[in-house]
């Protein structure tokens, strides 16, 4: 991974190509962290995309499935007898 040509510490730009071999390396150590950190926030939009995606699919699936429980437990009501006439 290469260098930037500067870098920004604290409001200060420095030129790279102009430090120490020590605070190049840390500057190679945080390009490798800041990937490392941007591959993990891609991972976590992927996870909860999939979680959203699996909350809906929960919704839907429990939606449906209580009008189904209700429809099934309701009792069909029977047509009244007439009732007979008193002679």
């Amino acid at each position: 991974m290469s260098l930037p040509e500067y870098i920004t510490l604290n409001g200060t730009n420095y030129t790279t190509a102009k430090l120490s071999a020590e605070a190049q390396v840390q500057v190679q150590n945080i390009q490798v962290v800041d990937a490392e950190i941007g591959r993990l926030q891609q991972q976590l939009a992927i996870a909860q995309t999939a979680r959203n995606a699996y909350s809906a699919a929960l919704v839907t699936a429990v939606k449906g499935g209580a009008s189904e429980t209700k429809a099934s437990t309701k009792k069909s009501r029977q047509p009244r007898k007439p009732k007979a006439k008193a002679e």
